[in-house]
């Protein structure tokens, strides 16, 4: 989606209510970008309510569409409840996407043990992978 409008209206103008109605029009036509940002204004409570449930939401339909960062955001949500090994499942995805994040959580979760030696070298081969293909 073109989010140029969206983003001027979050971040210059402050304009939360327009950001928010424009995301909604976007997420409900499917577009992944578009849930991805409407986690963000429900956990920041820009222009809704705070609502952990919505961006909790919100980030799982932004992570089935590809996102990386809102599947990351999934991981971190996983290991703070304790569901380690679904978090580890996250953070393997999100990698898989490229995100360097995620990378450095395996690294530290192989350290902690809740990685695997050939999770964590499956992970960097499918990092390195989607990087190489961005360029």
């Amino acid at each position: 989606g073109d989010y140029s409008k969206a983003f001027e209206y979050f971040t210059k103008e402050g304009n939360y209510s327009s950001a928010f109605e424009y995301y909604t029009k976007a997420a409900g036509l499917g577009d992944t970008e578009a849930h991805y940002w409407l986690s963000l204004l429900y956990q920041n409570g820009h222009g809704v309510e705070k609502e952990m449930r919505k961006v909790i939401h919100h980030w799982e339909e932004a992570a089935i569409g590809g996102h990386p960062r809102a599947r990351h955001n999934l991981g971190w949500h996983e290991g703070n409840i304790g569901r380690y090994e679904r978090a580890v499942k996250h953070y393997i995805i999100a990698a898989a996407l490229g995100q360097d994040e995620s990378i450095t959580t395996l690294m530290e979760k192989y350290k902690e043990g809740f990685v695997q030696k050939d999770e964590l070298a499956a992970a960097l081969r499918a990092h390195k992978a989607a990087v190489d293909a961005t360029k």
